[in-house]
């Protein structure tokens, strides 16, 4: 378990340079006081972890470190290749399918031969099948609109639409919705109707 949090540390520091103590605790869910230990530890073992005091101070990892040491326990390998065997039907509606089938090629390419042996094991053993996407264009539609920051009008053919910019595009377990300034509330996608996209401002 200890050697399993010290990589995490290492490569949270890694990825995201100097933090805090307390700010590893809350990620790693144990008492700052360990973090320190850990820290400790990691200094004695060779590394070389760098802490500073003050306002600004923090831990991080000194002299350009960089680990490649990227690999799985065997259970960790396995779940994280079922996760992977069959990605949520909102990627593929949301038109991200390609590639999220790209990233997980580079992904499992990335760990070291066993995790790689492991996962191919799981996927041949547990295969699965996508979930059933949803195929409203609107959807895929609107989440381009989200990335461009283009005016979306709900209902637009109707006398009424409703225009904002949207920020989110939520899915739960009663469909999408999509929200944004001016809306105080999600919509809902039944009450969509017709949409238009465009750079008008609102």
């Amino acid at each position: 378990m200890r050697a399993s949090r010290l990589l995490q540390i290492l490569l949270l520091l890694q990825n995201r340079g100097r933090l805090t103590a307390p700010a590893l605790a809350r990620e790693l869910e144990v008492d700052p006081r360990t973090i320190l230990r850990d820290v400790d530890a990691m200094s004695q073992a060779g590394l070389p972890i760098l802490t500073h005091r003050g306002a600004q101070g923090g831990i991080e990892l000194g002299f350009n470190y960089r680990t490649r040491l990227t690999g799985l326990a065997e259970d960790e390998a396995e779940a994280l290749a079922i996760w992977l065997a069959a990605p949520p039907a909102a990627i593929t509606a949301l038109g991200l399918g390609p590639a999220a089938a790209r990233a997980r090629a580079k992904l499992v390419e990335s760990f070291p031969d066993r995790s790689r042996s492991i996962m191919a094991t799981t996927f041949a053993r547990f295969p699965r099948d996508p979930d059933p996407a949803d195929t409203d264009p609107r959807i895929a539609a609107i989440a381009g609109a989200i990335r461009s920051g283009l005016t979306l009008r709900l209902r637009a053919r109707s006398p009424n639409p409703v225009a904002l910019k949207p920020t989110s595009l939520i899915h739960g377990p009663q469909g999408w919705s999509v929200f944004g300034p001016p809306l105080t509330a999600p919509v809902p996608q039944p009450d969509w109707g017709d949409i238009n996209l465009s750079r008008a401002p609102l």
